[in-house]
């Protein structure tokens, strides 16, 4: 793994909601769900970027939010961009038998190779796919085709359930044990996932959020919670060292180090 971006070309773009696309690159990577990658627009900046396909090839897939996703979704196939990676620890599914996974928006990103990973274990799995709106509800096609168990909450109630995808975990924990609930979205929902598998006595592995300056280093500190860093301890997170980190939920960093609470540290993300 080298420190230094390589340029890959993009092989194909697909749209995959109004707000997200997923770019395909000739490069060739090998990574577990839940690592990143860190992209590089020449004269832009460089971000971090959960990955969608790995192998001969790789993808990430993007949501519109911010001037760095707006350079990247003006770029057409055969464009270069630079990728360095994969980062971080991912997923952790030895001994996994049962499954819950929960996705909220975007958070369907990471969540796709951890499904289709535990599918070819033959693990069973319950999926929760959460949006505002159905049009927003990410790979609901691709993860659908990989449980029967498969459930769309979204909060305008366009598709699947109306409400939020806690509300659903919290009826299927009711009546069905998992050896681990999975889950990436926003903290908010993350936060409370955590909650209810406490509740419930349920182990659960969620992926984190932070801004990173160095992408995977651990140098600069930027992706700090607690005594965790983002970028090399995470992004994935176990229920053990949740229960350390008390800024889960609460607060975060913004790239000035100013410490704000996570809806602010949301709201500045999209700018």
């Amino acid at each position: 793994m080298s420190e230094q971006p390589a340029m890959a070309r993009i092989t194909k773009i697909v749209q995959e909601t109004p707000s997200m696309k997923t770019f395909y690159l000739d490069f060739p990577l090998k990574a577990r769900p839940g690592q990143f990658a860190m992209v590089w627009l020449p004269s832009c900046d460089e971000k971090p970027f959960t990955l969608t396909a790995t192998g001969k090839e790789c993808a990430i897939t993007v949501q519109a939010k911010g001037k760095f996703t707006e350079k990247l979704f003006e770029l057409n196939e055969r464009d270069l961009i630079g990728i360095r990676g994969p980062y971080g620890n991912g997923f952790d599914v030895k001994g996994v038998k049962k499954a819950c996974i929960v996705a909220g928006g975007c958070g369907a990103a990471p969540i796709l190779l951890l499904a289709e990973e535990l599918h070819r274990k033959k693990v069973k799995i319950a999926i929760i796919n959460g949006a505002k709106t159905g049009a927003e509800c990410l790979f609901s096609k691709k993860l659908g085709k990989l449980t029967k168990e498969f459930y769309i909450t979204t909060d305008d109630g366009s598709l699947g359930e109306k409400g939020f995808t806690t509300t659903m975990l919290e009826k299927l924990l009711q009546k069905k044990k998992f050896d681990c609930v999975f889950g990436c979205g926003p903290e908010v929902m993350l936060k409370k996932v955590f909650e209810i598998c406490e509740k419930h006595k349920v182990k659960c592995q969620l992926n984190l959020e932070r801004y990173m300056r160095c992408g995977g280093m651990g140098v600069c500190g930027s992706c700090a919670i607690g005594k965790f860093l983002v970028c090399k301890d995470g992004p994935v997170f176990s229920s053990e060292q949740l229960r350390k980190m008390k800024e889960f939920g609460q607060t975060a960093m913004l790239k000035c180090g100013k410490e704000v609470t996570v809806k602010e540290f949301a709201d500045w993300r999209q700018k």
